[in-house]
This record gives structure tokens, sequence and C-alpha cells, in this order.
């Protein structure tokens, strides 16, 4: 089982930026992707952008052009930078890793909080 830990979490004023990371406690293998869901309160936990071990991302619609995904590879680690944010971005936000050619795996991180009001 690989645990996943994120963090960055936090409060932050409309127009602000927060960068959020997860870390996973085993190696992801090059065969599973790693990506940030949310859940924002009485809706359904939602994409917002995901990344494959060769860099390749897809963004949701509201992430596009403000957030961006990264990874590095070295250190099992996923992170989210997020710019111009809203207060319609507020969520619980998640790390994911899921895939894998010979067993599948979906893991999912506790969430951190993430609130755009002023």
């Amino acid at each position: 089982q690989v645990q996943l830990v994120e963090s960055g979490g936090g409060l932050v004023q409309p127009g602000g930026s927060l960068m959020l990371s997860c870390a996973a406690s085993k190696t992801i293998s090059s065969d599973k992707a790693m990506a940030w869901y949310r859940q924002a309160p009485g809706k359904q936990r939602e994409l917002v952008a995901s990344i494959t071990s060769g860099g390749i991302t897809n963004y949701a619609d509201s992430a596009k052009g403000r957030f961006t995904i990264s990874r590095d590879n070295a250190k099992n680690t996923v992170y989210l930078q997020m710019s111009s944010l809203k207060p319609e971005d507020t969520a619980v936000y998640y790390c994911n890793v899921r895939g894998g050619r010979i067993i599948w795996v979906d893991y999912w991180g506790q969430g951190t909080q993430v609130t755009v009001s002023s």
C-alpha cells in the first residue's frame, strides 16, 4: 500500500496563489498517472489535473490557464501550482495515483483544504 500525503492547502484571497504537494511513501512506477481531484461541499469529486510519468498533462476546463501540474519522479511527488484563485476553487483537494500494467491500483490521499475568500 502506498501512502499519499498532501500539503500546501490553506486560506488565500481571490486572485492569490497556492502550491499543493503530494508525496508518495513508495516509488510510483512509470505506468501510473498522478492526479489532483477536488470536492466542494455538496458536490461530486472532480478531476482537476493529471500527469503521466512522461509528463503528459490533462486539465479540467476550470483549471486551464490557471493551474499547472508537475511531477518529480525521483521524489515520487506531484505538485499543483494554482494561481488566479477564485472563490469557486474552494474545496478539499485530493491526490490520486492510478494505473498499472500488471496490477491496477487506485490510491488516494487524505485531502487538503483550500479556501479562497476575502
